[in-house]
């Protein structure tokens, strides 16, 4: 039976992997050997000039991009899980009158398709004089209600006698939250995330319509330049895709952990 198990998750890990095989292959090969009609597993000879090549192309800022891709991301991320935790303990544990209502509320814009919001947003942002500038990539995406709502449901399971403890030692909300709560919910907080972090790297058509200006260009804005209606550029768009998935690889390893630890996460330190 366990070398059932391991014989199917090597198929698994074969079969995921596959994908980040073909990438690197196509981007340090040649423009032939990806469209020859044969195949072969791995390029005759190694283009490592198409790296070079890739970082040095002036009509495509690849490093100044994936700087942008990851200002925006770790604003975003650390904006989501600052606002949307607090939200969502507030939601919680907090009694107030309108507790419900708000709740309804924020699940209410669940339900709201993002192209409805988009030209409003759009039009909000441009009014703002935020259109190509990182204010205008961050801010829209600082707060998310399905965020608020994980942590809400996940709050709501948080044990109450460690909170109890804690008004005891003469704690209010907010103590309670920062010193207690947050600090036995790392793992939770952590597989957020992680989520919010890719998320926030993927974005593509909001970043097109407001990084009008090559300066503020994420970096899946500048993958698009690769592919245009009159020429594509096979190579380098490999390669770049290569290159623009390498920090979700980083802190998908350095976190995965805490992928598994957020689902049964109970609060509670060993």
């Amino acid at each position: 039976m366990k070398a059932v198990r391991y014989l199917a998750l090597s198929l698994a890990a074969v079969l995921f992997l596959i994908p980040f095989y073909l990438v690197l292959r196509n981007g340090l090969a040649t423009e032939q050997e990806i469209t020859a009609p044969t195949w072969t597993f791995w390029p005759q000879q190694i283009r490592w000039e198409n790296l070079a090549e890739l970082f040095s192309n002036p009509a495509v800022p690849m490093v100044h991009s994936m700087v942008n891709s990851l200002v925006v991301a770790v604003l975003q991320t650390a904006g989501q899980l600052l606002l949307c935790g607090l939200a969502g303990y507030g939601l919680a544990r907090i009694p107030y009158r309108y507790s419900n209502f708000v709740l309804y509320l924020v699940i209410a814009t669940l339900m709201i398709p993002a192209a409805v919001t988009f030209v409003p947003t759009f039009v909000v942002v441009s009014t703002l004089g935020w259109v190509s500038d990182l204010r205008g990539l961050v801010i829209p995406g600082l707060f998310s209600g399905f965020t608020t709502f994980l942590f809400r449901q996940y709050f709501l399971n948080f044990p109450r006698e460690l909170e109890e403890a804690a008004r005891i030692d003469g704690l209010g909300h907010w103590g309670t939250y920062w010193r207690v709560v947050v600090p036995n919910s790392k793992g939770f907080f952590a597989a957020l995330g992680v989520i919010a972090f890719v998320t926030s790297w993927n974005q593509f058509l909001w970043p097109l319509v407001i990084a009008q200006d090559q300066d503020s260009w994420t970096v899946q804005v500048a993958l698009s330049t690769f592919l245009t209606s009159q020429s594509i550029d096979v190579t380098q768009l490999f390669l770049a895709a290569a290159v623009s998935i390498t920090p979700l690889v980083v802190v998908f390893v350095a976190l995965q952990r805490f992928l598994v630890r957020g689902v049964t996460e109970t609060g509670i330190k060993d």
